[in-house]
């Protein structure tokens, strides 16, 4: 842990110099005291400003930072505080910028890291350093009338707005604070057994929830909160392939597919291991910490203001226990996901909310798969069902899409026996009968002028109901997985199956046709997908017909596609040899 933290202070010494820089300084600007960010202009959103001044507080106070007590960079602190008090709006909110203005929960991510900031100047004995704080008081109440009557648009948002709630009441010790955080807390939690939250979102928001009920759990003496912190941080122990990139493959947000890993999680870790005395979670600190290249996190997980902020949460000392690098699991694999799901129309919503989702695919069941180098995960409810991870090599997903609903498919269940894994699902499709007569609106019979819209289609009775099964099922051998794919005897169903690839590797085979930019047709034979001396090869191909895609798949570009095409009825063995 002293290696993580020396290399935190470097790292921030040497961001404080960078962005030294990027302070706006002409005083006829609206941004004067801010820090230009990827936008060109300087914003007072959480990755922004906020994130620059945790950075430059941290230093500040640090003994160990080179800009210990710097007058110059004491003075660029109090313009970027008169900058977030320029910023901040009337109502005591601040913008997101690239969306979400006057934004509550967006003000509840800085609120999170500027009462943080605050805290760790207040407590520091150097009497320059007051009318910053001063400053950062000022934005901080200015903020509680929107916290207290501001709402959300994400799952997780309702948790940092209590983290927001529950920090100020450290300060600003207001009753309403803790009845407001309440009435977001009423809700529930949205976690299932295994410690997936809604979003499923491993490469951002599980750690913007974990920390931000621990944060709600510590404050207002809910230690049920801190247990689904808790079960979150065991569930993702499974959920990091071999290289450290987290697994996204099944996200609910916009990490899904893209490459994370696991540096936001050290704050959490670090807190949880010292809360709980557990070498596993010190451990992981440990594994979290050694990804930080730079502060990519938001002001309210800032890792070394973490470490300045909460010294009591020392885990130096600690003892470490072996990270997992072989083992199989299952998740999600009692939650009662069909129930719930059954529920949806006796609520009323009616499957709309308005700015959200209603993230239908939370709690699917999924199998991780690690054994040292190699890595597999999968999946239901997602475009992809099967990835796999061998040294090098990525096949990033396998992924089948139809003609019949048309586009992806997404397998609805998962069993598990001693033989593999079996994904299945039933597509279904139907048509709209007339509207009965007795339900349609006063007026519509034999008007001249009927809108589509404004016809009451949820009475529209279903007339020839279509059907088709499919099937997958995944078995493991030695170096080598085989995947069989399956319908019932419907006929002439345009279907694609997928292989995506990682961009880095190359794609070879005798009977490949290439197609577009990175796209290939493996019509027969085998194909290899080679990168930094690890190979992956898949036989065998099909090409029975010549669709170059199926409706509605999109391939988003950045990987190699390999597509297999084929038409039902078809029961067609794919093998994966690792070599």
């Amino acid at each position: 842990m002293d290696a993580i933290y020396n290399r935190l202070v470097s790292l921030n010494d040497e961001l404080t110099e960078a962005t030294l820089l990027g302070q706006i300084l002409d005083l006829q600007s609206k941004y004067y005291g801010g820090i230009v960010d990827e936008t060109g202009i300087a914003r007072a959103n959480h990755m922004s400003t906020p994130r620059m001044i945790a950075g430059w507080a941290s230093a500040l106070v640090n003994p160990d930072s080179r800009y210990y007590q710097d007058e110059f960079l004491l003075n660029a602190l109090d313009k970027a505080a008169t900058f977030m008090l320029n910023r901040q709006h009337a109502d005591g909110t601040v913008s997101l910028g690239s969306t979400n203005y006057n934004s509550p929960p967006d003000t509840a991510f800085v609120v999170g890291g500027v009462t943080q900031i605050y805290q760790l100047l207040n407590k520091h004995d150097w009497a320059e350093l007051e009318p910053v704080t001063d400053k950062l008081k000022l934005f901080l109440e200015r903020t509680i009338p929107a916290m207290l009557t501001g709402g959300c648009h994400t799952p997780n948002h309702r948790w940092v707005l209590t983290a927001a709630l529950s920090l100020l009441h450290e300060i600003f010790p207001q009753p309403e604070l803790l009845a407001r955080a309440e009435d977001w807390l009423a809700e529930g939690l949205d976690i299932t057994e295994d410690g997936e939250w809604t979003e499923r979102s491993n490469g951002i928001y599980n750690a913007v929830s974990n920390i931000a009920l621990y944060h709600t759990g510590r404050l207002m003496n809910r230690p049920e909160l801190i247990a689904c912190v808790r079960s979150n941080l065991r569930m993702m122990m499974y959920l990091i392939h071999p290289s450290g990139e987290v697994v996204t493959d099944y996200s609910g947000r916009q990490d899904f597919g893209q490459t994370a890993t696991m540096a936001n999680y050290f704050p959490i870790y670090r807190l949880m291991a010292a809360y709980d005395q557990d070498p596993t979670f010190a451990a992981m600190a440990d594994y979290a910490g050694s990804f930080i290249t730079g502060f990519h996190e938001g002001v309210n997980n800032h890792p070394l203001m973490n470490i300045l902020v909460y010294p009591e949460a020392d885990i130096s000392q600690l003892e470490r226990a072996p990270l997992l690098d072989r083992y199989v699991k299952m998740i999600n694999a009692e939650h009662p996901m069909k129930e719930h799901l059954q529920q949806i129309d006796g609520v009323g919503h009616h499957m709309h909310i308005q700015h959200s989702s209603m993230h239908l695919s939370f709690g699917a069941p999924l199998v991780r798969i690690r054994d040292l180098d190699q890595s597999v995960t999968i999946m239901t409810q997602t475009p992809s069902f099967f990835s796999l991870r061998k040294g090098k090599a990525r096949l990033l997903g396998v992924k089948l899409a139809t003609s019949f609903s048309p586009g992806i498919v997404k397998f609805t269940n998962l069993t598990t026996s001693e033989a593999g894994y079996k994904l299945d699902t039933v597509l279904e499709k139907g048509y709209n009968g007339p509207i009965p007569r007795p339900l349609l609106p006063a007026g519509t019979e034999g008007s001249t002028l009927s809108p589509w819209y404004l016809l009451p289609h949820q009475h529209r009775p279903m007339t020839h109901v279509q059907k088709l099964e499919l099937q997958a099922e995944i078995t493991s051998g030695d170096s080598e997985w085989t995947i069989h794919v399956s319908s019932d005897e419907r006929e002439d169903v345009f279907t694609q199956l997928t292989f995506i690839f990682g961009n880095e590797g190359t794609v070879s085979g005798d009977d490949l046709l290439a197609g577009e930019e990175g796209k290939y047709f493996l019509r027969s034979g085998s194909m290899k997908y080679e990168a930094d001396g690890d190979v992956i090869e898949i036989s065998s191909g099909a090409y029975e017909h010549i669709l170059p895609s199926v409706r509605e798949d999109q391939h988003p570009s950045g990987c190699q596609y390999v597509h297999v095409n084929l038409v039902t009825p078809y029961d067609r063995t794919f093998k994966i040899r690792l070599l």
